[in-house]
């Protein structure tokens, strides 16, 4: 570290040096020669400050009571002792979470985790960019808010006067009259007074969104269950924050009324995933061959699904 320091700061704060005579060069012909103009020296403090460049990374968790430092990062994390025979670790929106059995010392778990340090702190990373992109795409709740439905952006307009025929809401699509091959306008017409607050507009939105999302999300379900050979017996809406959907044995089937957000190949893995279930009760070979018959790409809609986050409400 001592030398990576010295090298730094030799490569922005050496002094300029005292002019010395110039060896004598070979004069190249006059044909070629090209003349070259001396670059610019630079002036004031360097670009990138040189604690910027040196600082590593920071990860903490809000219940972390130790830290070490994992390749080029400072990772503090939450330790929580537990009945079990390994060390196990996991990567969430809060950070880094360790359990460990009581018998390890504190040593042995931070060279666990140093062994695996490359994948966690990478992971460390994918966590943080994707609470970035949610808190980007935080929905402003008012008259003209903007949300992701079925993939495609939705404008949110306040119809006090009722101007529609459906019930709570109504999704109207609109072509723009100047340019007829521009893409169709969506506007969720919610019929609210334009003096509607921020909750307000949020609630009757959701209840809309939570009724289409029963009625998109059974009409998927009749369509894949003959496919996949099982038989749903009742369907529910969740809406956890980490978790897409559930299937029992029995045949009852619960989907996250968020998966309204994406497109529609999207939702029709996540439907398929939870059908397959009904045959095979894990995440084996056996159980990702069952949905591919009729998902072929699931690993990719899979994929999209973990790297995109849906939009925060609150």
């Amino acid at each position: 570290m001592q030398r990576l320091v010295q090298l730094a700061l030799d490569f922005f704060d050496t002094p300029p040096a005292s002019p010395a005579p110039a060896p004598k060069a070979v004069e190249p012909p006059p044909a070629a020669r090209v003349p070259v103009a001396a670059p610019p020296r630079p002036v004031g403090p360097p670009a990138v400050p040189l604690p910027s460049l040196l600082s590593p990374a920071e990860f903490r968790h809000p219940e972390a009571k130790r830290e070490l430092l994992l390749g080029d990062a400072v990772v503090a994390y939450a330790l929580q002792r537990a009945r079990r025979r390994t060390i196990g670790f996991s990567v969430g929106p809060d950070g880094l979470s360790v359990r460990a059995p009581s018998w390890v010392t504190l040593g042995a778990i931070d060279a666990a985790l140093r062994e695996k340090s490359e994948w966690i702190v990478r992971k460390l990373g994918e966590a943080r960019e994707r609470q970035q992109r949610m808190e980007g795409g935080r929905i402003v709740w008012a008259d003209g808010a903007v949300l992701p439905y079925l993939g495609r952006p939705v404008t949110v307009v306040l119809d006090p006067a009722h101007g529609f025929s459906g019930r709570g809401g109504q999704l109207k699509t609109i072509a723009a009259a100047e340019d007829p091959d521009a893409p169709l306008a969506s506007r969720l017409h919610i019929g609210l007074p334009h003096s509607a607050g921020p909750a307000q507009i949020r609630d009757a939105v959701q209840v809309w969104l939570m009724r289409d999302a029963k009625r998109h999300f059974t009409e998927r379900l009749e369509h894949f269950a003959p496919l996949l050979g099982v038989r749903w017996t009742s369907l529910r809406l969740s809406s956890a924050q980490t978790r897409w959907g559930s299937a029992k044995a029995d045949g009852s089937i619960r989907l996250n009324w968020r998966l309204l957000h994406y497109r529609p190949a999207v939702i029709d893995y996540v439907v398929a995933h939870e059908l397959a279930h009904l045959r095979v009760m894990d995440h084996s070979p056996r159980f990702w061959d069952t949905v591919a018959t009729v998902v072929p790409d699931y690993a990719a809609l899979r994929n999209h699904l973990r790297d995109e986050p849906a939009p925060l409400w609150d």
